[in-house]
């Protein structure tokens, strides 16, 4: 298992359209086979810094959702719409594995 979390620098004035740009990616997620755990958005403090996290069943599951979601008509509009409306500044993608007790 590994969860990929995404850490993204937003314009904070385009808050709604990143929240949008959020709720097109959670159900595209799923389709390739992931579990989305959200888009966590600015409230408190820094006002640029929003968050997302969401599990494959292993490195290789994801890797074949990013190559799926490059031909995907539905991921291909959201990741036009994120450049049409500038939501998103920069973000960063690291990868975790979950330790169970």
């Amino acid at each position: 298992m590994v969860t990929c979390y995404l850490r993204y620098i937003i314009d904070p004035y385009k808050l709604a359209e990143f929240e949008h740009y959020g709720k097109i990616w959670i159900p595209l997620v799923e389709k390739f086979g992931g579990r989305h755990h959200g888009y966590f958005l600015p409230s408190e403090g820094t006002n640029n810094v929003a968050l997302a996290m969401f599990t494959f069943p292993s490195l290789a599951a994801y890797e074949e959702y990013r190559a799926k979601s490059q031909h995907d008509a539905e991921c291909q509009a959201a990741f036009k719409y994120a450049e049409e409306t500038r939501c998103i500044v920069s973000y960063e993608r690291s990868f975790f594995r979950p330790v169970f007790q």
